[in-house]
């Protein structure tokens, strides 16, 4: 029997911001850093630590200390969200691990390794049988792929997407549950129980069927949000993310 993290009730919502197509959300990827002059790293911060506010908000850290998190991460920025994620997490009182079967060698990602690994984070260069991760492991993350992921999944990384599928333990999937289609859903059959859409839900969230699903990455310029009727809902407070089912 896996360890378990407590759940938060789920509860309905009205917010329904636009869905994005892939070209879209490349377009406004594109406009905010040539025309907003954000930098990869100041987006990528924004949306690692919405992913673990909105993890953290759908299963609070457990009194028991069950609380030990698999980061599996891919070599683009959907890996480095899942990097930041795993740091913040870590400052939220997780444990987190991290399984990054390809590293890209350049100086953000360099940093954001230090940075886990400064922290304590571990990494873990086997990747552990569904089996062994249920017993282990109270949630994972799945930040292997973003919207510009075109199939087919490369070998590498077949062993996590086989995992995400057999695991029995939930499965928080940053913007783009991964191997899915980024328009059309899922087409193989792996459902995470949570997905945080990061700038605006991608189309393939019609096909989202988990208890949680937020908006996460509060950085949407008015303006840029009116330019492509996002309709982005109104965030609580000064939180990160916002409810959407």
């Amino acid at each position: 029997m896996h360890v378990q993290i407590p759940r938060m009730a789920s509860r309905n919502s009205d917010n329904k911001p636009k869905l994005l197509s892939q070209e879209e959300a490349t377009k406004i990827d594109k406009e905010l850093f040539d025309d907003y002059q954000f930098s990869v790293d100041q987006l990528m911060e924004l949306a690692g630590l919405s992913c673990a506010t909105a993890i953290a908000k759908s299963y609070p850290v457990a009194p028991s200390g069950a609380n030990k998190v698999l980061v599996c991460c891919g070599p683009g920025n959907n890996g480095g969200d899942g990097l930041v994620c795993a740091r913040h997490l870590k400052l939220f009182g997780y444990d987190p691990e991290v399984y990054y079967p390809k590293p890209t060698d350049k100086d953000l990602y360099n940093r954001l390794c230090t940075q886990c690994k400064k922290m304590n984070i571990s990494f873990v260069s086997n990747l552990p049988d569904a089996g062994h991760t249920d017993e282990s492991y109270a949630l994972i993350v799945d930040a292997l792929f973003g919207f510009s992921f075109k199939p087919p999944v490369r070998d590498e990384f077949k062993p996590a997407i086989a995992l995400l599928k057999e695991t029995k333990v939930p499965v928080c999937s940053i913007d783009i549950p991964s191997g899915w289609d980024v328009e059309k859903g899922d087409q193989d059959g792996f459902q995470p129980a949570c997905l945080i859409s990061l700038t605006a839900p991608k189309k393939c969230a019609e096909s989202f069927k988990g208890e949680h699903h937020w908006l996460g990455g509060r950085f949407i310029p008015e303006a840029l949000g009116k330019k492509y009727k996002l309709e982005l809902p109104e965030y609580p407070g000064t939180d990160c993310v916002v409810r959407l089912s």
